[in-house]
C-alpha cells in the first residue's frame, strides 16, 4: 500500500512572556526583546499536525481528519486557546514558552494519542505569518 502524509491545520491565540527567572529584567530584555515585556504579549498561532501511514483500503484514509482535529483540539488547543502560556497551561509549567519549547511540548501531548496505523511525523507551529518552528520528534 501507498504511504502518504495528511495534515490538519488548527488555530489558537495565546499570550506569553519570554524570560528566565534567574536573569535580571535587563538581561531578559537584551536577549528576548519585546517578547520579555512584563505586561505580556500574544500571538495568533497556526498549528499544522501531520500524520503518516498506509491508506486504509476500506476508508481510503490514513486517518480521518475529523478524528485528528478532535484529538488536537482536546489535547492541545483546548488547553492553549485564549490562555497565558506562562500561567495557565499546566504542561508548560517551568518552561520558557518559546515557540521551540511549545512545539516540543505539543508533540509530547500528541505522540502517544495518535493510533496506528497512523503515526505523528511532523508539527509546524506558526507564531506569525513569517515565523514558524518545525519539529519531527527526537
Amino acid at each position: 500500500m501507498a504511504r502518504v502524509r495528511v495534515t490538519r491545520r488548527l488555530h489558537f491565540a495565546a499570550a506569553h512572556r519570554l524570560g528566565r527567572g534567574d536573569w535580571t529584567a535587563e538581561q531578559n530584555a537584551a536577549v528576548f526583546g519585546e517578547c520579555a515585556n512584563p505586561n505580556w504579549h500574544g500571538h495568533n498561532y497556526e498549528l499544522d499536525v501531520t500524520v503518516e501511514g498506509e491508506i486504509d483500503p476500506e476508508t481510503g484514509y490514513v486517518m480521518d481528519l475529523k478524528v485528528l482535529k478532535d484529538l488536537v483540539e482536546e489535547r492541545v488547543v483546548g488547553d492553549l486557546d485564549h490562555r497565558n502560556l506562562n500561567l495557565d497551561v499546566e504542561w508548560m509549567a517551568g518552561s520558557n514558552p518559546t515557540t521551540e519549547n511549545l512545539v516540543v511540548a505539543i508533540w509530547r501531548r500528541l505522540q502517544e494519542a495518535i493510533e496506528p496505523p497512523a503515526r505523528l511525523v511532523r508539527i509546524v507551529l506558526w507564531e506569525t505569518p513569517r515565523n514558524y518552528v518545525e519539529y519531527s520528534g527526537g
